[in-house]
């Protein structure tokens, strides 16, 4: 059987009953082994959160939402290989670091491509449908914070558009690391 190439995916919003593939994928994700750069959980913390937390999550990222939406790769035999989320921030809130938002924008959160599926262009695929998601939510910008020391997803990211800000946070697992901010202008 030969590779799937990114048309061979179906890339779709989740659905609130899927909690449970939800929390499988994340825990999957959090098995990396860049995951202690690449999400701000541990698997542990994951793993003790409750169903109703699962469900919570789905059901404020699901068809439906507009604050958020997280999207997944279904391969051709219906596993899930890959998933992005998009955080709507509003201009006049705080963001997750407590710093002001100016303008309403897309956050991408939760990015993850099970090794077997890299390279095939599918992580662009679900950027495609992310980035146009907050476009259809009138976000103005899309950010990301990408760890300084993860280069594989700093060069994915840069290939889709994505260009650093010039802002640089620490890293909230360890104060002496950074994160730069990567952001996707919107084209008038």
């Amino acid at each position: 059987m030969s590779t799937p190439t990114s048309d061979d995916y179906v890339v779709r919003a989740i659905r609130p009953d899927e909690w449970a593939a939800v929390r499988q994928l994340r825990l999957d994700a959090l098995r990396d082994p860049v995951a202690h750069l690449a999400f701000l959980e541990t698997y542990e913390e994951a793993a003790a959160r409750t169903d109703a937390f699962w469900q919570d999550r789905a059901a404020g990222s699901g068809e439906g939402s507009t604050a958020a939406r997280q999207f997944i790769a279904e391969a051709p035999d219906g596993t899930w290989a890959g998933t992005l989320t998009v955080l709507v921030e509003e201009a006049g809130t705080k963001d997750w670091a407590g710093d002001p938002v100016d303008r309403r924008q897309g956050h991408v959160v939760g990015v993850f491509v099970r090794p077997e599926h890299r390279g095939n262009g599918l992580i662009g695929t679900l950027f495609d449908a992310g980035v146009r998601w907050a476009w259809e939510q009138r976000a103005e910008r899309v950010r990301l914070f990408v760890h300084r020391e993860n280069e594989r997803a700093q060069g994915a990211y840069r290939r889709f558009g994505f260009e650093p800000s010039g802002r640089v946070v620490a890293f909230s697992k360890n104060e002496a690391e950074t994160e730069l901010e990567l952001v996707l202008e919107r084209r008038s």
